[in-house]
């Protein structure tokens, strides 16, 4: 696209094609952001984990909220995780920050920053209410909790056409923002001039320049967080820091 007409605020970046490797590299330029920033960057890690426990306590005796819970995690990580890319960014320029002093990067950009978490918080609402409608062809569940829906979801083959539909579709939205988010919030973070149109169209963009390597990334991130999960959500006290810093990093070799 030639962008030589645009102002500078509209001008999309040039995007870089890069290597099916890249992930993995990403990850270790992640764990020595890590590593550089132990303190502030496993205090997020326990807010994600520790706060994640809480909500999932407090949904427990809503199935579909609990789900939700869950679901909307992969909607929601990439705003929430803002600080981290604050602490890789003043890595790169030999500063070290503080847990304190990383919460302010909300502050460089604030009016599309909010757009764009509110574009988020939208997205996530909307699939909240599709979840609700989803669960209540299930019939009554009044009284029941989580694991009394979910177990019947995933024992008896009555119910999976529903349980398809469910992970069809949360899993398609789940695209969609990763598609339109990889990038686009580190972006934001990264060039105070930037808005959230021109973040996500470039985020879109460097999905389309790089299908089979964000497609790994992805799956990629997928999988620790559901490892993460798997430990009740304590061991995204490191993986959630590892995924950030490296998020980063990915915008650091996409995007010129």
């Amino acid at each position: 696209m030639d962008t030589r007409h645009l102002t500078p605020e509209l001008a999309l970046p040039q995007i870089r094609a890069v290597p099916l490797d890249r992930p993995l590299v990403w990850l270790w330029r992640g764990w020595q952001d890590l590593r550089a920033n132990p303190l502030p960057s496993l205090a997020y890690g326990l807010l994600f984990g520790l706060g994640g426990d809480l909500i999932l306590l407090a949904s427990l005796s809503h199935p579909h909220l609990f789900t939700l819970a869950l679901s909307g995690f992969f909607l929601l990580a990439p705003f929430l995780a803002v600080g981290l890319y604050e602490l890789s960014r003043a890595r790169a320029v030999d500063l070290q920050l503080g847990f304190v002093d990383s919460l302010r990067s909300l502050g460089r950009n604030p009016a599309s920053l909010s757009l764009f978490g509110l574009a988020l918080a939208l997205l996530t609402l909307a699939w909240e209410r599709l979840s609700a409608i989803l669960f209540a062809l299930l019939g009554p569940t009044d009284g029941q909790d989580a694991v009394g829906v979910l177990l019947p979801l995933l024992t008896d083959l009555e119910h999976w056409p529903l349980l398809l539909t469910w992970l069809t579709t949360g899993g398609s939205l789940a695209l969609l923002v990763f598609a339109l988010s990889v990038v686009a919030i580190p972006m934001l973070l990264d060039r105070e001039r930037s808005d959230p149109v021109a973040a996500a169209i470039t985020s879109l963009a460097c999905v389309a320049r790089n299908p089979l390597v964000m497609l790994i990334w992805g799956a990629l991130i997928v999988a620790l967080v559901l490892l993460g999960f798997a430990t009740l959500l304590f061991g995204l006290v490191l993986f959630m820091p590892l995924l950030g810093h490296a998020s980063w990093h990915a915008y650091k070799d996409l995007v010129e």
